[in-house]
């Protein structure tokens, strides 16, 4: 890459008026769930749409990758890091509030997931109780249409606007918008700015009483005292991706610092030294075996990035 070619992001770091926070080859470990990831070559945080664009614009003529991420919560970065641009939406795309006119909580892209099924709570709106204990942001969650057995992003989401590459915004209906089992309806160069997110007046013990389960289900079942990203795999057609991993005999299995749970099949963990190397080839030895012994191809849930194909 060009010094030409890096002139314009590199400039952004040392513009003291430009409302975002831009940082070189910065450690990915960072920002991620798994706290793994070497250094992303540029990494933004942008305040405002402004920014937001302007970021976006100046990778695209530099012909420099970029990608927009959450809170890392469903990603997996290569020791090697990322050679391009890492951008996080901050201070103006972090607004939950709810519209009586729309009838619906409208949430940035930035606003932790967790805020809006609180938001919901208060005011006794019902429809979020499925998300209670997801982590990440709404933007990341639509993207991967993050959801349990109980619920989806794709039942709640009633209009999303995207920031297109070339800087233009769309305001998505639900009806144009064509959803997937853990997989968003947009493209891989649109970012979700905000969302209207469709909710209706419900029982307030109702409420609480579905929030509490679903707590209840994930402190049983789920691994919370090592970082991880969550599911690692998506569930197929009729099968419990965790329950082929236990059947497999892949429990505990290990690989320098990533583990296989002992609690759910479906989660790959640190233990506290593993390198997202690790993490990688117990993802691979997982799918081998499963396939072997079951001839079903687990597909990953987990956005990995930076490693070779």
């Amino acid at each position: 890459m060009s010094a030409r070619h890096t002139s314009a992001l590199e400039a952004l770091c040392v513009d003291e008026g430009f409302d975002a926070d831009v940082r070189l080859d910065e450690p990915m470990a960072r920002h991620t769930a798994y706290r793994l990831g070497g250094p992303a070559r540029y990494f933004a945080c942008a305040h405002s749409l402004g920014s937001l664009k302007r970021l976006i614009g100046a990778a695209v003529s530099c012909g420099v990758p970029w990608m927009v991420v959450g809170r890392g919560s469903n990603l997996l970065v290569a020791d090697e890091g990322f050679p391009g641009l890492v951008c996080t939406l901050g201070r103006d795309f972090r607004a939950v509030r709810y519209s009586d006119e729309q009838r619906a909580i409208l949430a940035g892209g930035a606003a932790l997931l967790q805020a809006v099924v609180q938001e919901a709570f208060r005011r006794c709106l019902a429809g979020m109780e499925f998300a209670v204990d997801i982590p990440g942001t709404v933007g990341g969650s639509l993207a991967m249409n993050a959801g349990t057995a109980n619920g989806c992003m794709a039942d709640v989401v009633a209009a999303a606007t995207v920031l297109d590459a070339d800087g233009r915004l769309r305001r998505l209906p639900a009806e144009d918008m064509a959803w997937g089992y853990r997989q968003g309806p947009f493209a891989a160069d649109q970012v979700v700015v905000e969302c209207e997110l469709s909710v209706k007046q419900g029982e307030p013990f109702a409420i609480r009483g579905k929030m509490e389960a679903a707590h209840a289900r994930r402190t049983k079942t789920q691994p919370l005292g090592c970082p991880s990203c969550g599911s690692v795999f998506r569930n197929p057609e009729g099968e419990s991706a965790g329950s082929l991993v236990e059947r497999a005999g892949l429990k505990g299995y290990t690989v320098g610092g990533a583990q296989v749970s002992p609690e759910h099949g479906n989660f790959i963990v640190n233990t506290g030294t593993a390198t997202a190397s690790d993490v990688k080839c117990v993802m691979d030895h997982v799918q081998a075996k499963v396939y072997e012994a079951y001839g079903i191809q687990l597909i990953p849930e987990v956005r990995t990035v930076g490693f070779a194909s």
